[in-house]
């Protein structure tokens, strides 16, 4: 089996959206043909605005299908006060989608997507028990074998160095939910900064811990900290025995998107933790065809 997610984030459409890189991300898309394209919120920049909804709707139309989407922070009106307590997710619903916990499946994967925006805070996130509660449930009727992965738009970990963004409000119960519903990978996005790591690093107690993938903004001029100016996102391959996050960038010197890392995990659900390091015979590297020719001005 072999499977490919691509992972966009904060697309913030308004003053903040950079169009050049939209349509290399729509390009990257088509190009990649991927089995499900993710996109984990804050499609606009404010949901105040009608027609940066409408802006965002026909960009998500030019996508490849199927498409997972959820709403994040700035989904959530912020100057409609009566709208944003009362409706908060009444115009994501209404322009982009009725459904705020989406689900996708096909043979081998299942991917489960969680709203954690909330109208009582600004910047972060929470996932209540209930939602827990539904998404153990939810995931415990897919076979032992199946990849599980969940999409939100706030993150479960901070990064290295990275203090300003506190985590989503029952970051710690979600890590252990998500460790026994054998959650393996977690997508999310919201601080502008990619990042990738594992729940593992953090917390002592998991039976295998969870991959997190974190994107970039991948179409705004809002990057933070290391990334301020950058766009980035995630290409996720998902094999029989491994996971393949690839970071992809965009660099001015080249003019498009490049891949600037690559990280391998071995599949929880492949029993590929529990085998001793010789008999893993894990694929960590492999022929990758040549990227295509510079720019002209870029030539010997």
């Amino acid at each position: 089996m072999r499977r490919v997610i691509l992972q966009l984030s904060d697309l913030h459409f308004g003053p903040a959206f950079d169009r050049e890189r939209g349509e290399l991300v729509l390009q990257e898309a088509h190009d990649l043909r991927p089995d499900l394209v993710v996109v984990a919120g804050d499609l606009v920049m404010r949901a105040d605005v009608r027609a940066q909804w409408l802006a965002a709707r026909a960009y998500l139309e030019r996508l490849p299908q199927p498409r997972l989407v959820v709403m994040g922070n700035h989904d959530v009106p912020q100057y409609n006060q009566v709208a944003r307590y009362l409706w908060p997710t009444a115009r994501f619903q209404k322009y982009i989608s009725p459904v705020l916990n989406p689900i996708w499946s096909c043979d081998g994967l299942v991917v489960v997507g969680l709203n954690t925006a909330r109208s009582f805070t600004i910047e972060g996130g929470k996932l209540t028990r209930r939602q827990l509660a539904w998404l153990e449930t939810t995931l415990s009727r897919f076979p032992p074998n199946a990849c599980k992965v969940v999409v939100m738009h706030h993150h479960l970990l901070q990064p290295p160095g990275d203090r300003a963004k506190r985590a989503i409000v029952n970051a710690e119960l979600a890590v252990e939910v998500m460790d026994r519903a054998a959650v393996e990978l977690v997508l999310c996005g919201h601080i502008h900064v990619s990042f990738i790591g594992n729940t593992l690093d953090v917390t002592a107690h998991l039976k295998a811990g969870t991959i997190i993938a974190q994107s970039g903004t991948a179409t705004s001029t809002r990057g933070r900290r290391w990334m301020r100016g950058k766009n980035s996102f995630n290409v996720i391959e998902i094999e029989d025995q491994v996971i393949r996050i690839s970071q992809r960038m965009y660099l001015r010197e080249v003019g498009r998107f490049v891949p600037v890392s690559e990280h391998v995990f071995p599949r929880r659900s492949a029993g590929a933790y529990y085998l001793p390091r010789a008999e893993r015979m894990l694929e960590t590297s492999r022929t990758v065809a040549p990227a295509g020719p510079l720019p002209p001005e870029h030539g010997a």
